[in-house]
């Protein structure tokens, strides 16, 4: 495990990936890369390249459909009333 600082790069702020995890993952410069938030202290990076099964994204959409339900939950019962 790596402690990587967050710094501001024009709008965005950016966490450098070390330089060994980019070797190991064949990752380069200008590639495209998943970032998903799992939790309230997680955050994953995958390749763009790797192929996303049904299953998973199955899972993703159920995971967010359920959050949405949660937060929404008023506003959607006010909606079915009427």
């Amino acid at each position: 495990m790596y402690t990587q600082s967050v710094f501001q790069a024009g709008n965005s702020n950016v966490v450098a990936i070390p330089p060994q995890f980019l070797s190991d993952l064949n990752l380069s410069t200008g590639q495209k890369v998943f970032v998903d938030k799992i939790d309230d202290e997680t955050i994953v990076i995958k390749k763009a390249s790797t192929k996303v099964s049904r299953r998973s994204s199955d899972q993703e959409f159920q995971k967010w459909l359920t959050s949405f339900v949660a937060e929404n939950a008023e506003i959607l019962d006010e909606l079915a009333e009427r």
